[in-house]
C-alpha cells in the first residue's frame, strides 16, 4: 500500500509517501479502506519535533480515519465487513491506503453523513461536544469562542449558539470570522490586532464563557474579560503556553464521558443537520506535506483532510435520475 512516512521529524517535506507492506489484522482489531484521513496541529507538532511525545520513527501519522471493513481479525464479528465506519487509531497509521483500527474503537457512520464530515467530526467534534457539556453556556450568556474559525472552534460557536448564548467569534483572519458570523456568531474580533479585548468588554459588559483555545497572550487577556465566576474552559495552547486559570474565576474540568460516546453525539447532531462540521482543504496522500504545511501557518478555515490513492473515481451515467441519484449520494458518502 501507500503511506505518508516520516523517517525523520523536521518540516512539512519530511512527509514523504512510499510503498510499504499491508497492515494485516490482529485479534480484536478491523482492517479499513480508508476513504478519508483527518489531519490536526497537534499532528504537525509531532513532525516537527515538538510535539508533547516523540514519535517511534519511521512513523505513519494519522489519527482519525473513516473508510470500509475490508477483513476482522480474530475474535471479531464478521458481519462487520463490509460496514462505513470512523475510528481514532491511537494516534498513528492514518495517512494509509489501509489502517488497522481496534474492533471495539470503531463508530458506525450514520445515514446521510458523509466519509469526510464524519472524520471531521471524529476528533473535534467529541472536544466541542465534551467541553460545551461542561462549560454549559446558557441563553443570554456571553460566551467568547477563540480560534472561532478553526474545526473546534467553528463547532462551539454552534453548540453555544444553540444554547441561547450570545456569542462571540475571535479569529485572525477575516475569512475564519466571516465564518464565525454565520455560523451564529453575534460580534466577531481580529484577536491579533490591539484592542481587542476593549472592543469585547465595549460590546459585552464582561463575559460568562471563554473556551480557549489558543493560550498565550491570546489566553490570558480573554481570561481578564470574564466576569467574577465566570467559566474558563482551557483546551489547547496553540499560540503559547496553557493558560492558567486565575482564582477569580471557575475553571472548568473536562466532563468525565467516554470519548467515543461524545464523538457518537457529534456525528448523530451532524446528522440530524444541527452541526455542520467545516471542511476547508481537502487534498490527495501525496499532497500530505502542502497539507501540514498550511495547518501549521493557520492558513486553512476548518478541517483538512487527505484522501487516499485507494479512494477511487467513479463515473455514474443517469446521475440526476432517481435511481442514479441515489447511487451517487451513497458513494458520496462512502468518500
Amino acid at each position: 500500500m501507500r503511506a505518508v512516512v516520516l523517517r525523520e521529524v523536521g518540516g512539512p517535506g519530511a512527509l514523504v509517501v512510499e510503498e510499504v507492506p499491508d497492515p494485516v489484522a490482529g485479534p480484536g482489531q478491523v482492517l479499513v479502506e480508508v476513504a478519508v484521513a483527518g489531519i490536526t496541529f497537534l499532528e504537525t507538532q509531532v513532525r516537527a519535533g515538538r510535539g508533547p511525545r516523540a514519535a517511534e520513527l519511521p512513523a505513519i501519522l494519522g489519527n482519525g480515519v473513516a473508510g470500509t471493513v475490508l477483513a476482522v481479525g480474530e475474535g471479531v464479528d464478521a458481519a462487520l465487513t463490509g460496514s462505513l465506519v470512523v475510528t481514532t487509531l491511537g494516534g498513528y497509521g492514518g495517512y494509509a491506503e489501509l489502517a488497522v483500527a481496534a474492533a471495539g474503537d470503531l463508530i458506525p457512520v450514520p445515514a446521510g453523513l458523509s466519509a469526510r464530515d464524519a472524520v471531521a467530526l471524529l476528533a473535534d467534534g467529541r472536544t466541542a461536544v465534551g467541553l460545551a457539556r461542561a462549560a454549559a453556556p446558557r441563553p443570554g450568556e456571553w460566551v467568547l469562542v477563540e480560534a472561532a474559525g478553526g474545526g473546534v472552534g467553528s463547532l462551539l460557536v454552534q453548540l453555544a449558539r444553540a444554547a441561547g448564548a450570545r456569542v462571540v467569534g475571535a479569529a485572525g483572519s477575516a475569512g475564519k470570522r466571516d465564518l464565525a458570523a454565520r455560523l451564529g456568531a453575534e460580534l466577531t474580533v481580529d484577536y491579533t490586532a490591539p484592542g481587542w479585548a476593549d472592543e469585547v468588554r465595549a460590546a459585552t459588559g464582561g463575559l460568562d464563557v471563554v473556551f480557549d483555545g489558543v493560550g498565550g497572550e491570546i489566553g490570558a487577556q480573554a481570561q481578564d474579560l470574564l466576569k467574577d465566576g465566570g467559566r474558563l474552559s482551557v483546551y489547547g495552547m496553540a499560540g503559547g503556553p496553557m493558560t492558567t486559570p486565575a482564582p477569580r474565576v471557575t475553571a472548568v474540568a473536562w466532563p468525565g464521558a467516554d470519548p467515543r460516546e461524545l464523538a457518537r453525539e457529534a456525528l448523530e447532531l451532524a446528522a440530524a443537520g444541527r452541526l455542520r462540521p467545516t471542511v476547508g482543504n481537502v487534498l490527495p496522500l501525496e499532497s500530505a506535506a502542502e497539507a501540514h504545511a498550511a495547518v501549521e501557518a493557520r492558513a486553512v478555515t476548518g478541517k483538512s483532510l487527505l484522501l487516499p490513492a485507494r479512494a477511487r473515481t467513479v463515473l455514474v451515467t443517469g446521475a440526476t435520475g432517481n435511481q442514479g441519484g441515489a447511487v451517487a449520494r451513497t458513494l458520496l458518502e462512502r468518500g
